[in-house]
């Protein structure tokens, strides 16, 4: 006969919380989403790619106000800070879901020693924060002539 190890069973909120949080949110009785399942805050979507001999990061920050995002460079961590915010005026009206993220975020990049922190440039458009991560000139690889002789 083999034994098994007892397992105590967690409860379901902890093994699938976003079901415990939309059973939370579509039965309550307020409008707005619950404190706990909004309190993390959220975290915006960034690619990084490279282009043209740059880095270049892209981070999706629709409905934030170019005034609440914040770039800080601390030796070579690019940081990203900002908050989305849920405007007086929205909190009039009855919702009966809300499926976007409000509140601040964080994000952080290592950057290798090859670029020049110095010349980063940040443009923010239509919703579309890009950074522009310059390489240093040293690093990038450049063609060599063969001469014959």
């Amino acid at each position: 006969m083999r034994l098994v190890p007892y397992r105590r069973m967690d409860s379901p909120s902890r093994l699938f919380p976003e079901v415990s949080r939309f059973f939370e949110d579509f039965f309550s009785d307020s409008p707005l989403p619950s404190a706990s399942s909004r309190a993390e805050g959220w975290i915006p979507a960034v690619d990084v790619l490279e282009r043209e001999g740059n880095l270049e990061l892209r981070a999706e920050l629709p409905g934030v106000n170019e005034k609440d995002i914040d770039l800080k460079i601390e030796g070579n961590v690019l940081t990203l800070k900002g908050e989305r915010k849920f405007s007086e005026e929205e909190k009039k009206n009855n919702y009966h879901r809300i499926e976007s993220f409000y509140g601040s975020f964080s994000r952080s990049f290592t950057l290798p020693d090859t670029v020049a922190t110095d010349k980063i440039k940040a443009d923010y458009k239509n919703g579309i924060l890009t950074v522009t991560i310059p390489q240093k000139p040293e690093v990038r690889p450049r063609e060599i002539p063969v001469s014959v002789s």
